[in-house]
C-alpha cells in the first residue's frame, strides 16, 4: 500500500521524470569524460531525446559527427536500456 501511494506521489509531483532524467544526464556525464563535459553540458532530456548544450561551432560539429552516436549508445549500455533515442546539440546561448 504505502508502495503505492509512494508511486503515485512521485508521478504526480514530477519527481519520477526528473529522476529519469538525472539518470539519464549522469550516464552521459560518465561517458563523455570531464575535459569534454565543461564544453558539452547534457540538460534538457524528454521523450527519449537528450539536448546537449556546446561552447561553440567546433564542439557543435565534432559532436553531431560520429562522437555523440558513439556516447549515446555507451551511455545506454550503462542505463541498460535504449531510453536515449537522439542526441541534439545545440549552441548554447
Amino acid at each position: 500500500a504505502m508502495g503505492a501511494h509512494l508511486k503515485g506521489f512521485t508521478s504526480e509531483s514530477g519527481l519520477a521524470a526528473k529522476h529519469r532524467a538525472w539518470d539519464v544526464n549522469q550516464a552521459w556525464r560518465e561517458h563523455l569524460g570531464t575535459v569534454l563535459c565543461k564544453r558539452a553540458r547534457s540538460g534538457l532530456y524528454s521523450r527519449g531525446e537528450l539536448v546537449v548544450e556546446v561552447e561553440d561551432a567546433d564542439h557543435k560539429q565534432e559532436l553531431e559527427s560520429v562522437t555523440a552516436e558513439g556516447y549515446r549508445q555507451q551511455a545506454n549500455r550503462r542505463l541498460g536500456t535504449d531510453r536515449i533515442q537522439r542526441v541534439t546539440i545545440k549552441l548554447k546561448r
